[in-house]
Protein backbone atom coordinates (compact mmCIF):
# COMPACT_ATOMS: atom_id res chain seq x y z
CA UNK A 1 0.00 0.00 0.00
CA UNK A 2 1.44 3.35 -1.07
CA UNK A 3 2.00 5.96 1.57
CA UNK A 4 0.59 9.48 1.48
CA UNK A 5 3.64 11.47 0.43
CA UNK A 6 1.69 14.73 0.10
CA UNK A 7 0.57 14.65 3.72
CA UNK A 8 4.07 13.63 4.81
CA UNK A 9 5.56 16.64 3.02
CA UNK A 10 2.94 19.00 4.44
CA UNK A 11 3.66 17.75 7.97
CA UNK A 12 7.41 18.16 7.50
CA UNK A 13 6.98 21.68 6.18
CA UNK A 14 4.75 22.60 9.12
CA UNK A 15 7.02 20.85 11.61
CA UNK A 16 4.29 18.47 12.84
CA UNK A 17 4.90 15.13 14.49
CA UNK A 18 2.05 12.62 14.31
CA UNK A 19 0.98 13.51 17.82
CA UNK A 20 1.14 17.26 17.15
CA UNK A 21 -0.97 16.92 14.01
CA UNK A 22 -3.52 14.89 15.97
CA UNK A 23 -3.65 17.66 18.61
CA UNK A 24 -4.03 20.35 15.95
CA UNK A 25 -6.86 18.49 14.19
CA UNK A 26 -8.62 17.85 17.51
CA UNK A 27 -8.36 21.55 18.33
CA UNK A 28 -10.02 22.34 15.01
CA UNK A 29 -12.73 19.74 15.65
CA UNK A 30 -13.51 21.23 19.07
CA UNK A 31 -13.61 24.71 17.51
CA UNK A 32 -16.24 23.34 15.13
CA UNK A 33 -18.28 21.97 18.03
CA UNK A 34 -17.24 18.31 17.71
CA UNK A 35 -15.34 15.90 19.92
CA UNK A 36 -11.61 15.58 19.28
CA UNK A 37 -11.24 11.89 18.48
CA UNK A 38 -8.11 11.86 16.29
CA UNK A 39 -5.18 9.85 17.69
CA UNK A 40 -1.63 9.02 16.63
CA UNK A 41 -3.02 5.86 15.05
CA UNK A 42 -5.49 7.90 12.99
CA UNK A 43 -2.66 10.01 11.62
CA UNK A 44 -0.58 6.91 10.96
CA UNK A 45 -3.43 5.46 8.90
CA UNK A 46 -3.53 8.70 6.89
CA UNK A 47 0.21 8.57 6.30
CA UNK A 48 0.36 4.91 5.28
CA UNK A 49 -2.59 5.28 2.92
CA UNK A 50 -4.73 2.87 4.89
CA UNK A 51 -7.26 5.69 5.22
CA UNK A 52 -7.60 7.30 1.80
CA UNK A 53 -10.58 9.57 2.51
CA UNK A 54 -11.01 10.66 6.16
CA UNK A 55 -14.35 11.24 7.84
CA UNK A 56 -15.95 14.53 6.66
CA UNK A 57 -15.42 16.24 10.02
CA UNK A 58 -11.78 15.19 10.09
CA UNK A 59 -11.31 16.33 6.50
CA UNK A 60 -12.72 19.75 7.33
CA UNK A 61 -10.42 20.02 10.33
CA UNK A 62 -7.39 18.92 8.29
CA UNK A 63 -8.20 21.48 5.62
CA UNK A 64 -8.42 24.12 8.34
CA UNK A 65 -5.05 23.13 9.79
CA UNK A 66 -3.17 23.18 6.49
CA UNK A 67 -5.26 25.79 4.68
CA UNK A 68 -5.79 23.67 1.55
CA UNK A 69 -8.25 21.07 0.19
CA UNK A 70 -7.94 17.46 1.33
CA UNK A 71 -7.07 16.42 -2.23
CA UNK A 72 -3.93 18.60 -2.04
CA UNK A 73 -2.96 16.62 1.05
CA UNK A 74 -2.94 13.38 -0.93
CA UNK A 75 -6.46 12.14 -0.10
CA UNK A 76 -8.92 10.97 -2.75
CA UNK A 77 -12.65 10.29 -2.44
CA UNK A 78 -13.95 6.80 -3.16
CA UNK A 79 -15.48 6.20 -6.57
CA UNK A 80 -19.24 6.35 -6.64
CA UNK A 81 -21.07 3.19 -7.66
CA UNK A 82 -23.40 3.71 -10.66
CA UNK A 83 -27.09 3.21 -9.95
CA UNK A 84 -30.08 2.76 -12.25
CA UNK A 85 -32.63 3.30 -9.54
CA UNK A 86 -34.73 6.36 -10.38
CA UNK A 87 -34.40 9.14 -7.89
CA UNK A 88 -37.62 10.49 -6.44
CA UNK A 89 -38.31 14.23 -6.53
CA UNK A 90 -38.68 14.24 -2.74
CA UNK A 91 -35.27 12.63 -2.28
CA UNK A 92 -33.73 15.05 -4.77
CA UNK A 93 -35.22 18.02 -2.88
CA UNK A 94 -33.94 16.67 0.40
CA UNK A 95 -30.49 16.10 -1.09
CA UNK A 96 -30.33 19.60 -2.54
CA UNK A 97 -31.44 21.06 0.77
CA UNK A 98 -28.78 19.08 2.58
CA UNK A 99 -26.00 19.98 0.15
CA UNK A 100 -27.02 23.64 0.19
CA UNK A 101 -26.77 23.57 3.96
CA UNK A 102 -23.37 21.90 3.72
CA UNK A 103 -22.15 24.51 1.26
CA UNK A 104 -23.33 27.25 3.60
CA UNK A 105 -21.50 25.54 6.44
CA UNK A 106 -18.33 25.40 4.34
CA UNK A 107 -18.64 29.10 3.60
CA UNK A 108 -19.35 29.86 7.23
CA UNK A 109 -15.69 29.88 8.39
CA UNK A 110 -15.51 33.48 7.27
CA UNK A 111 -18.12 34.26 9.91
CA UNK A 112 -18.09 31.67 12.65
CA UNK A 113 -15.27 29.18 12.27
CA UNK A 114 -11.85 30.63 13.16
CA UNK A 115 -9.37 30.65 10.27
CA UNK A 116 -6.39 28.43 11.03
CA UNK A 117 -2.97 30.01 10.62
CA UNK A 118 -0.46 27.56 9.19
CA UNK A 119 2.78 27.22 7.34
CA UNK A 120 1.71 29.25 4.31
CA UNK A 121 1.06 32.25 6.55
CA UNK A 122 4.46 31.85 8.19
CA UNK A 123 6.17 31.71 4.79
CA UNK A 124 4.33 34.82 3.60
CA UNK A 125 5.29 36.79 6.70
CA UNK A 126 8.91 35.64 6.41
CA UNK A 127 9.08 36.79 2.79
CA UNK A 128 7.95 40.24 3.94
CA UNK A 129 11.00 40.39 6.19
CA UNK A 130 13.25 39.57 3.25
CA UNK A 131 11.75 42.47 1.31
CA UNK A 132 12.39 44.90 4.16
CA UNK A 133 16.00 43.78 4.54
CA UNK A 134 16.60 44.29 0.81
CA UNK A 135 15.27 47.83 1.20
CA UNK A 136 17.56 48.42 4.16
CA UNK A 137 20.60 47.18 2.21
CA UNK A 138 19.99 49.85 -0.41
CA UNK A 139 18.59 52.81 1.46
CA UNK A 140 19.32 52.24 5.13
CA UNK A 141 17.07 52.90 8.11
CA UNK A 142 14.18 55.31 7.65
CA UNK A 143 10.68 55.94 8.93
CA UNK A 144 8.93 53.94 6.21
CA UNK A 145 11.01 50.86 7.01
CA UNK A 146 10.29 51.25 10.71
CA UNK A 147 6.53 51.52 10.13
CA UNK A 148 6.43 48.54 7.78
CA UNK A 149 8.36 46.43 10.29
CA UNK A 150 5.96 47.30 13.10
CA UNK A 151 2.98 46.41 10.88
CA UNK A 152 4.57 43.01 10.18
CA UNK A 153 5.15 42.39 13.89
CA UNK A 154 1.55 43.26 14.71
CA UNK A 155 0.21 40.97 12.00
CA UNK A 156 2.27 38.07 13.33
CA UNK A 157 1.08 38.64 16.89
CA UNK A 158 -2.54 39.04 15.80
CA UNK A 159 -2.41 35.56 14.27
CA UNK A 160 -1.26 33.84 17.46
CA UNK A 161 -4.76 33.03 18.65
CA UNK A 162 -5.50 31.22 15.37
CA UNK A 163 -2.27 29.24 15.08
CA UNK A 164 -2.77 25.65 13.96
CA UNK A 165 -0.23 24.27 16.44
CA UNK A 166 2.18 25.24 19.18
CA UNK A 167 5.00 25.06 16.66
CA UNK A 168 3.25 27.61 14.46
CA UNK A 169 2.79 29.82 17.54
CA UNK A 170 6.53 29.71 18.20
CA UNK A 171 7.23 30.63 14.60
CA UNK A 172 4.84 33.56 14.80
CA UNK A 173 6.58 34.79 17.96
CA UNK A 174 9.88 34.44 16.12
CA UNK A 175 8.63 36.42 13.13
CA UNK A 176 7.22 39.14 15.39
CA UNK A 177 10.59 39.32 17.16
CA UNK A 178 12.42 39.61 13.84
CA UNK A 179 10.11 42.35 12.58
CA UNK A 180 10.49 44.25 15.86
CA UNK A 181 14.27 43.86 15.69
CA UNK A 182 14.08 45.25 12.14
CA UNK A 183 12.18 48.28 13.42
CA UNK A 184 14.84 48.70 16.11
CA UNK A 185 17.61 48.45 13.51
CA UNK A 186 15.88 51.05 11.33
CA UNK A 187 15.77 53.56 14.19
CA UNK A 188 19.37 52.72 15.09
CA UNK A 189 20.58 53.32 11.55
CA UNK A 190 18.49 56.49 11.37
CA UNK A 191 19.93 57.64 14.73
CA UNK A 192 16.50 57.83 16.38
CA UNK A 193 17.90 56.21 19.47
CA UNK A 194 15.02 57.14 21.80
CA UNK A 195 12.93 54.40 20.14
CA UNK A 196 15.66 51.83 19.68
CA UNK A 197 15.88 50.64 23.29
CA UNK A 198 12.11 50.14 23.50
CA UNK A 199 12.02 48.09 20.31
CA UNK A 200 15.04 46.00 21.28
CA UNK A 201 13.53 45.17 24.66
CA UNK A 202 10.31 44.09 22.94
CA UNK A 203 12.24 42.01 20.41
CA UNK A 204 14.24 40.31 23.15
CA UNK A 205 11.03 39.39 25.01
CA UNK A 206 9.44 38.01 21.83
CA UNK A 207 12.59 36.06 20.97
CA UNK A 208 12.43 34.49 24.41
CA UNK A 209 8.78 33.55 23.86
CA UNK A 210 9.79 32.04 20.52
CA UNK A 211 12.79 30.20 22.02
CA UNK A 212 14.72 31.62 19.06
CA UNK A 213 18.46 32.08 19.77
CA UNK A 214 19.07 33.58 16.31
CA UNK A 215 16.86 36.59 17.00
CA UNK A 216 18.34 36.84 20.51
CA UNK A 217 21.79 37.08 18.97
CA UNK A 218 20.52 39.70 16.51
CA UNK A 219 19.10 41.80 19.34
CA UNK A 220 22.31 41.70 21.40
CA UNK A 221 24.30 42.66 18.32
CA UNK A 222 22.04 45.71 17.94
CA UNK A 223 22.33 46.48 21.66
CA UNK A 224 26.11 46.61 21.23
CA UNK A 225 25.76 49.08 18.36
CA UNK A 226 23.26 51.16 20.33
CA UNK A 227 25.61 51.34 23.31
CA UNK A 228 28.43 52.48 21.03
CA UNK A 229 26.30 55.21 19.46
CA UNK A 230 25.28 56.33 22.95
CA UNK A 231 28.91 56.47 24.07
CA UNK A 232 28.44 53.59 26.53
CA UNK A 233 31.42 51.56 25.36
CA UNK A 234 31.68 49.28 28.40
CA UNK A 235 28.02 48.35 27.92
CA UNK A 236 28.77 47.67 24.26
CA UNK A 237 31.39 45.14 25.31
CA UNK A 238 28.89 43.49 27.67
CA UNK A 239 26.31 43.28 24.87
CA UNK A 240 28.95 41.70 22.63
CA UNK A 241 29.61 39.06 25.27
CA UNK A 242 25.87 38.46 25.57
CA UNK A 243 25.70 37.88 21.80
CA UNK A 244 28.57 35.40 22.10
CA UNK A 245 26.69 33.51 24.84
CA UNK A 246 23.56 32.79 22.76
CA UNK A 247 22.95 29.20 21.76
CA UNK A 248 23.27 29.88 18.03
CA UNK A 249 26.89 31.04 18.34
CA UNK A 250 27.78 27.69 19.89
CA UNK A 251 26.10 25.84 17.01
CA UNK A 252 27.05 28.04 14.07
CA UNK A 253 30.50 29.68 13.84
CA UNK A 254 29.12 32.16 11.30
CA UNK A 255 27.06 33.85 14.02
CA UNK A 256 29.94 33.49 16.46
CA UNK A 257 32.18 35.36 14.04
CA UNK A 258 29.83 38.36 13.92
CA UNK A 259 29.53 38.37 17.72
CA UNK A 260 33.33 38.38 18.13
CA UNK A 261 33.76 41.07 15.46
CA UNK A 262 31.21 43.31 17.18
CA UNK A 263 33.00 42.79 20.48
CA UNK A 264 36.29 43.71 18.81
CA UNK A 265 34.81 47.04 17.69
CA UNK A 266 33.57 47.66 21.23
CA UNK A 267 37.00 46.91 22.71
CA UNK A 268 38.61 49.31 20.24
CA UNK A 269 36.24 52.08 21.32
CA UNK A 270 37.50 51.57 24.86
CA UNK A 271 41.09 51.74 23.63
CA UNK A 272 41.78 48.13 24.66
CA UNK A 273 44.16 47.19 21.86
CA UNK A 274 45.00 43.64 22.92
CA UNK A 275 41.37 42.66 23.55
CA UNK A 276 40.30 44.15 20.21
CA UNK A 277 42.96 42.27 18.24
CA UNK A 278 42.21 39.06 20.14
CA UNK A 279 38.49 39.33 19.34
CA UNK A 280 39.28 39.97 15.66
CA UNK A 281 41.32 36.78 15.66
CA UNK A 282 38.40 34.83 17.12
CA UNK A 283 36.09 36.33 14.50
CA UNK A 284 38.39 35.35 11.62
CA UNK A 285 38.91 31.84 12.98
CA UNK A 286 35.18 31.27 13.47
CA UNK A 287 34.34 32.55 9.97
CA UNK A 288 36.88 30.16 8.44
CA UNK A 289 34.99 27.27 10.05
CA UNK A 290 31.48 28.41 9.10
CA UNK A 291 29.64 26.04 6.73
CA UNK A 292 28.04 27.45 3.59
CA UNK A 293 24.33 27.16 4.36
CA UNK A 294 21.18 29.32 4.23
CA UNK A 295 20.75 31.91 6.99
CA UNK A 296 18.23 34.69 7.74
CA UNK A 297 18.17 37.61 5.32
CA UNK A 298 19.30 40.07 8.01
CA UNK A 299 22.63 38.19 8.11
CA UNK A 300 23.18 38.51 4.34
CA UNK A 301 25.44 41.54 4.87
CA UNK A 302 27.99 39.55 6.87
CA UNK A 303 30.88 37.56 5.50
CA UNK A 304 34.58 38.03 4.71
CA UNK A 305 33.97 41.46 3.14
CA UNK A 306 32.06 42.83 6.14
CA UNK A 307 34.55 41.34 8.59
CA UNK A 308 37.31 43.12 6.68
CA UNK A 309 35.33 46.37 6.88
CA UNK A 310 34.93 45.90 10.65
CA UNK A 311 38.65 45.14 10.88
CA UNK A 312 39.28 48.54 9.26
CA UNK A 313 37.20 50.21 11.98
CA UNK A 314 39.11 48.45 14.75
CA UNK A 315 42.50 49.16 13.26
CA UNK A 316 41.79 52.86 12.78
CA UNK A 317 40.51 53.25 16.32
CA UNK A 318 43.55 51.61 17.88
CA UNK A 319 45.87 53.82 15.84
CA UNK A 320 46.82 51.49 12.96
CA UNK A 321 45.56 53.83 10.24
CA UNK A 322 47.71 52.37 7.43
CA UNK A 323 46.35 48.88 8.13
CA UNK A 324 42.86 50.36 8.37
CA UNK A 325 43.25 51.90 4.91
CA UNK A 326 44.42 48.60 3.43
CA UNK A 327 41.51 46.75 5.03
CA UNK A 328 39.03 49.34 3.73
CA UNK A 329 40.34 48.99 0.17
CA UNK A 330 40.05 45.20 0.44
CA UNK A 331 36.51 45.43 1.83
CA UNK A 332 35.35 47.77 -0.93
CA UNK A 333 36.71 45.40 -3.56
CA UNK A 334 34.45 42.62 -2.27
CA UNK A 335 31.29 44.18 -0.73
CA UNK A 336 28.49 43.41 -3.25
CA UNK A 337 27.00 46.39 -5.08
CA UNK A 338 23.50 45.79 -3.68
CA UNK A 339 24.77 46.69 -0.21
CA UNK A 340 24.95 50.35 -1.17
CA UNK A 341 24.64 51.68 2.36
CA UNK A 342 27.44 49.41 3.61
CA UNK A 343 29.67 50.39 0.69
CA UNK A 344 29.09 54.06 1.52
CA UNK A 345 29.98 53.45 5.17
CA UNK A 346 33.15 51.57 4.20
CA UNK A 347 34.07 54.45 1.87
CA UNK A 348 33.72 56.92 4.72
CA UNK A 349 35.88 54.68 6.90
CA UNK A 350 38.50 54.64 4.16
CA UNK A 351 38.43 58.45 4.10
CA UNK A 352 38.93 58.56 7.87
CA UNK A 353 41.93 56.20 7.66
CA UNK A 354 43.47 58.40 4.96
CA UNK A 355 42.74 61.54 6.94
CA UNK A 356 44.39 60.11 10.05
CA UNK A 357 47.54 59.60 7.96
CA UNK A 358 47.38 63.32 7.02
CA UNK A 359 46.59 62.59 3.36
CA UNK A 360 44.09 65.45 3.28
CA UNK A 361 43.45 65.77 -0.47
CA UNK A 362 42.94 62.05 -0.98
CA UNK A 363 40.74 61.77 2.13
CA UNK A 364 38.41 64.53 0.93
CA UNK A 365 38.17 62.99 -2.53
CA UNK A 366 37.31 59.63 -0.98
CA UNK A 367 34.76 61.09 1.41
CA UNK A 368 33.01 62.82 -1.50
CA UNK A 369 32.41 59.39 -3.08
CA UNK A 370 30.04 58.66 -0.21
CA UNK A 371 27.63 61.30 -1.51
CA UNK A 372 27.83 59.79 -4.99
CA UNK A 373 27.08 56.32 -3.67
CA UNK A 374 23.99 57.56 -1.81
CA UNK A 375 22.73 59.77 -4.66
CA UNK A 376 18.96 59.53 -5.05
CA UNK A 377 18.31 58.47 -1.45
CA UNK A 378 18.41 60.25 1.90
CA UNK A 379 21.59 59.75 3.88
CA UNK A 380 20.77 57.61 6.97
CA UNK A 381 21.40 59.17 10.35
CA UNK A 382 24.21 56.80 11.28
CA UNK A 383 26.08 57.71 8.10
CA UNK A 384 25.45 61.41 8.69
CA UNK A 385 26.98 61.01 12.13
CA UNK A 386 30.04 59.27 10.69
CA UNK A 387 30.46 61.99 8.07
CA UNK A 388 30.18 64.51 10.89
CA UNK A 389 33.02 62.70 12.66
CA UNK A 390 35.08 62.96 9.49
CA UNK A 391 34.39 66.69 9.16
CA UNK A 392 35.34 67.35 12.79
CA UNK A 393 38.63 65.48 12.35
CA UNK A 394 39.22 67.34 9.08
CA UNK A 395 38.79 70.72 10.77
CA UNK A 396 41.11 69.63 13.57
CA UNK A 397 43.89 68.42 11.28
CA UNK A 398 43.60 70.90 8.39
CA UNK A 399 41.42 73.84 9.43
CA UNK A 400 42.90 76.24 6.83
CA UNK A 401 43.22 73.94 3.83
CA UNK A 402 41.24 74.98 0.76
CA UNK A 403 40.18 71.41 0.14
CA UNK A 404 38.80 71.24 3.68
CA UNK A 405 36.65 74.33 3.11
CA UNK A 406 35.43 72.98 -0.22
CA UNK A 407 34.54 69.65 1.31
CA UNK A 408 32.78 71.42 4.17
CA UNK A 409 30.60 73.30 1.69
CA UNK A 410 29.71 70.03 -0.02
CA UNK A 411 28.97 68.40 3.33
CA UNK A 412 26.58 71.17 4.38
CA UNK A 413 24.84 71.03 1.02
CA UNK A 414 24.37 67.26 1.19
CA UNK A 415 23.30 67.45 4.84
CA UNK A 416 20.45 69.81 4.00
CA UNK A 417 18.95 67.70 1.21
CA UNK A 418 16.01 65.49 2.13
Amino acid sequence: MDGNTSLTSAMQEAGFTQGELADAVNSRLRALGHDGTVTDRTVRYWLTGRTRWPHPRQRAALEGVFGCPAEDLGFSPPRRSPTTEPESPVRRRNFLTATTGTAAAVMKPLEGRPYSVGTSDVIRLRSGLDTLMALDDTRGGHEGLERAALVGAKEALDKLSKAASQRIRLRLFSIAADYTATAAWSTLDARKLDKTTEYLNQALYLAGMAKDPIVEMRVWNSFAMLAHQSGQHAQAVDAGYAAQATAITRRDPFFASLAHARTAVSHSNLGDRQAAIRSLGYAQEALSKAPDEPRPSWMAFYGPAELTAMTAIVRDRIGDSAQAEAASHKALSTIPDQFRRNRALATTRLALAQLHQRDIDQACATASQTFQLMAGAPIPGRMRSLLGDYYRDLLTLAPDADVAREWGDRFRSEWSRP
